[in-house]
């Protein structure tokens, strides 16, 4: 409490020092939050300037090597003088080893506020920063929310928008005020490590959740209690590496940069996201971090982004020791910061603000550049709050990790989960069934959570939510110990023991096999071969010859190839990373309590060497023949079943000719032919039947998620336009080309014209 007085007392002076009076100031909030931002760069020396530009680690503050493990976190006083004080960082980021308590991120945040309010010349707050990617994923205790691949399962953006509520309550409850999230890259390789960060292949459905999520973690007003500020990550092209690795050469036309990368971060700059991050690796051969074209000409000028755009983790040092564009750190920074980043993440010292500060004083990087960069990071501090209270109470927060939050976060792991297949309706269980469970997820917290989880990798079960079930344990709970046998078999890529497996599977009704991935992040996601290690193939090969029907689970953040064993399955469900709540998620759809809805958010590839995403061109489909029927992937974009039936009918088009200037609505009825109540997702596509530029097959244009109880139909409605029907051109300008378009919602299709005015 008297710390909190203490920075109430210092911001009333601070306010009245650059203002004077603030009743000559309009009643304006923007108005006044720029007036502050130009008051106090007037005032700001070049040093100063260039440390708000700086963004430091966590561990660089603290006793001990950067990366060593730590069992307490301890300030190195002599560290927090130069980097604080004579350096005057203006951002601090990540964690420790280990995940803090709100008490401990108070604490440690309350400290770095507190000395630089104490101890700098204009006690500029520092903005902390976190990858709050599923949740308040750093902070002990909050809710660990399915990745964002489940969200865009759902097809249900206030899902996505509830789950970003509830992230940005539980980070401001951390004292933390910035979150590097959404992720807005489209995943267009299927093996891409971070595919599971993602709303999939899809730029519609990425544009909806995305938007969505930023909504729920920024609003109106980013100040607020329960608001942090959002940064849409990373621009640009990320989610298309040439191989699937991360941080890999992109090799990518600027048509499809700008159809299908660009769109999901200019409706978030619409909408009002106020910073960006920019992707590692190179877009046709150019590093991100050092193109001027798209940190200036695209995002700042053509798309008229007012926030700060932020530099990846130690970006800097690759441009010079890895990309090879400049010779050594000095050019590099020059570099960067003339293509126009404002902020870096230069984690480990102040090398970045030396080298910048000398750039200066030598004339070789202008001092305008400086300043608009400064004015940026001020006024996202403004608009963040944190001038006004830089370490909120906890008394504020009496909702953190509360029921209703845990109640979300098991809702939207249910409505992810997707059915693939189900022979003979072998699912629901009964659960007077006895069942082995087995495979190297079936026991395991950190195969649901996956990367981004308490820890970085997410592989330390240290941190664990002890409270949270396991599959098994939640199975268990379904069907009773004495009905549950257990097995592991294996591990992710080593046996243990399937001799055992098969073994317990005699005693068994059923056997569910939990395949799947072990916990990664980034580059160490990076895999080889995209089948699912062979040990883990062996196991269910194995299992399907002792006669005992097989339900397969996948807990994976990309798909996995599953092409071989897919016929020994019964049943297969895609979980993909569904978090803290997933095993209980799982076990309920097993035994028939929720009815599975969810639908995949990405096309499943059969093979490693046929990768289609589903609005791929009719020239992709030629098989060896030539003909057009060599589309066949596993399961298509889109795809999932349920419980219950479906039929779609009476397609009505309110019109059969549109200009430009109109709107064309379409109905489509939608019924429960079976015999429980579900959830469909309508989804309605759209095919140019001819255009300039070779088109898409079909693109995703709406989408509604219904529930519908057995023998009732409703009737679903959509309007598009002629924007709708746009497309990138030759000449990377998007227009809407005259003809013939075709529209398919189910198994309905119907044609229209545009008449182009």
């Amino acid at each position: 409490m008297r710390n909190r007085q203490l920075y109430s007392i210092l911001f009333l002076f601070i306010s009245f020092f650059f203002l004077s009076c603030e009743s000559n100031i309009p009643n304006d909030r923007e108005q006044i939050i720029n007036d502050r931002v130009d008051s106090l760069i007037a005032l700001m020396t070049l040093e100063e300037k260039v440390g708000q530009m700086l963004n430091l680690g966590l561990p660089a503050l603290l006793q001990g090597e950067f990366y060593s493990v730590r069992d307490t976190l301890i300030f190195d006083t002599s560290k927090v003088n130069k980097l604080l004080i004579k350096y005057g960082a203006g951002c601090i980021q990540n964690l420790g080893n280990f995940p803090l308590t709100p008490q401990q991120w108070r604490y440690y945040i309350g400290y770095i506020q507190q000395t630089v309010l104490e101890k700098t010349r204009l006690k500029i707050p520092v903005i902390y920063g976190i990858d709050a990617v599923h949740g308040a994923n750093y902070t002990a205790g909050s809710v660990m929310f399915p990745h964002n691949i489940n969200l865009a399962a759902t097809f249900e953006p206030e899902l996505a928008y509830r789950a970003a509520e509830i992230t940005a309550y539980e980070v401001k409850a951390s004292c933390i005020f910035w979150n590097y999230s959404p992720v807005l890259d489209i995943a267009r390789h299927s093996f891409w490590g971070r595919v599971y960060e993602t709303f999939g292949e899809d730029t519609y459905l990425t544009r909806q959740m995305g938007v969505a999520q930023l909504k729920g973690l920024q609003g109106e007003d980013p100040s607020a209690k329960n608001k942090v500020l959002a940064c849409g990550k990373h621009f640009l092209g990320y989610g298309a590496p040439l191989n699937g690795k991360d941080r890999f050469p992109v090799i990518v036309t600027e048509y499809m940069l700008r159809q299908i990368h660009l769109p999901p971060f200019q409706e978030a700059i619409e909408e009002g996201l106020l910073s960006i991050m920019l992707s590692g690796g190179t877009i046709n051969g150019i590093p991100s971090h050092a193109d001027h074209f798209l940190v200036t000409d695209l995002l700042k000028e053509e798309l008229g982004f007012k926030g700060v755009v932020l530099a990846d983790w130690g970006e800097l040092d690759i441009l010079y020791r890895i990309h090879k564009v400049v010779s050594d750190e000095r050019e590099a920074v020059k570099d960067c910061i003339l293509s126009g980043v404002d902020m870096v993440m230069e984690p480990y010292d102040e090398s970045f603000a030396v080298h910048l500060t000398d750039l200066v004083n030598d004339g070789e990087v202008p001092v305008s550049r400086i300043d608009d960069a400064v004015k940026r990071i001020l006024y996202l501090k403004y608009k963040s709050g944190v001038f006004e209270d830089p370490v909120p109470g906890l008394d504020l927060y009496p909702d953190f990790a509360s029921e209703e939050s845990n109640a979300m976060n098991l809702q939207i792991a249910r409505e992810s989960i997707t059915l693939l297949k189900n022979k003979d309706h072998i699912l629901p269980l009964k659960k007077d069934l006895k069942v082995l469970v087995t495979g190297p997820a079936s026991s395991s917290l950190n195969c649901l959570n996956g990367g981004w989880s308490r820890t970085w990798s997410g592989e330390d079960t240290l941190y664990n939510d002890t409270e949270k079930f396991t599959i098994l344990e939640a199975i268990k709970n379904q069907a009773g110990n004495s009905n549950v046998f257990f097995s592991r078999a294996v591990d992710y890529d080593h046996e243990i023991n399937i001799d055992d497996a098969c073994r317990k599977a005699a005693f068994a009704d059923v056997i569910i096999a939990c395949l799947g991935e072990k916990p990664a992040a980034e580059k160490f996601n990076d895999i080889e071969d995209p089948a699912l290690p062979g040990i883990q193939l062996k196991l269910i090969e194995k299992l399907s010859k002792t006669g005992k029907p097989v339900i397969l689970l996948l807990i994976e953040g990309r798909p996995r190839i599953i092409r071989e064993i897919e016929p020994w399955a019964d049943a297969v469900l895609m979980a993909y990373l569904p978090g803290n709540e997933g095993g209980t998620a799982l076990a309920e759809i097993l035994f028939g309590e929720f009815n599975p809805c969810g639908k995949l958010p990405y096309t499943y590839p059969r093979y490693c060497g046929s990768l289609w995403t589903y609005d791929h061109t009719l020239l992709e489909e030629r098989n060896m023949d030539f003909n057009p029927d060599g589309f066949s992937p596993q399961y298509e974009f889109g795809y999932g079943l349920s419980y219950t039936s479906f039929q779609y009918s009476d397609l009505v088009l309110h019109r059969d000719s549109i200009g430009t200037d109109d709107e064309l609505t379409i109905e489509v009825k939608v019924s429960n032919t079976g015999t429980r109540a579900g959830k469909e997702v309508v989804m309605l596509f759209v095919s140019d039947e001819v255009a300039s530029v070779s088109p898409p097959v079909k693109k995703l244009k709406r989408f509604e998620k219904i529930d519908l109880y057995p023998g009732q139909t409703q009737k679903i409605i959509f309007k598009i336009d002629s924007n709708d029907l746009q497309f990138v051109n030759s000449e990377n300008k998007w227009i809407a080309e005259e003809g013939y378009f075709t529209l398919q919602i189910g198994d309905q299709k119907a044609r229209f014209y545009l008449s182009v005015n």
